[in-house]
């Protein structure tokens, strides 16, 4: 038996939550530690990871985060002032992607990958709303590793949404949620396990 012949269906699903603006589906267990802690260690042996710099106030900064692009060879991204050229899929991206695929009516063509080594790893307030993924995209965000607090905020009311996204868990955005709501991963002084996190994405 392959190590992917493991996946199969979670019975843990969450419905699909309406917010303000927006709908997210979140799956705690959408793939089990079986299935993680196999991709964890094949995703951080096998992935180029880079640490990006990006220019902040007249100064060049380092990604608090290692990070890497995949996808089809024609799907650059530009986000933070910087433009990555996809890495061709490998057999472990395009597994992951065609079982996140069953949740959602999207079919996603690139996946951007961020390591959280330790706690001081983070990434700040954003949306995902470049150009290049067109009106209302879906997000599907994936993780692996260790737990991590993701937080909504809404950009006119303030109100604010934390999930812990564990080992195995899957997080659908879709409808308006990148344009009136922003997320990110706080620093944190807990002792946290390293995460890989993937968000498949359609770009246009």
């Amino acid at each position: 038996m392959s190590q992917f012949d493991l996946f199969g269906t979670s019975e843990d699903e969450k419905e699909l939550f309406q917010v303000e603006n927006g709908q997210y589906l979140f799956i705690p267990n959408f793939f089990s530690i079986e299935e993680g802690n196999y991709l964890f260690s094949r995703l951080d042996s096998t992935i180029s990871w880079k640490q990006e710099k990006m220019n902040m106030y007249g100064k060049e900064v380092l990604f608090p985060r290692l990070t890497a692009w995949y996808g089809d060879s024609d799907r650059p991204y530009s986000f933070s002032g910087i433009t990555l050229n996809p890495l061709p899929w490998t057999e472990e991206l395009l597994k992951i992607k065609k079982k996140i695929e069953t949740k959602t009516s999207a079919i996603f063509n690139s996946v951007l990958l961020n390591k959280y080594r330790d706690g001081s790893d983070s990434i700040s307030w954003h949306t995902d709303d470049e150009k290049e993924l067109g009106k209302n995209p879906i997000i599907a965000s994936v993780t692996f590793g260790g737990t991590r607090n993701f937080q909504l905020r809404h950009r006119d009311t303030g109100e604010k949404i934390n999930l812990e996204l564990s080992h195995g868990s899957l997080l659908i955005m879709q409808g308006e949620l990148q344009h009136f709501w922003q997320h990110q991963i706080p620093k944190t002084k807990k002792q946290v396990d390293p995460r890989i996190n993937l968000t498949f994405r359609v770009i246009q």
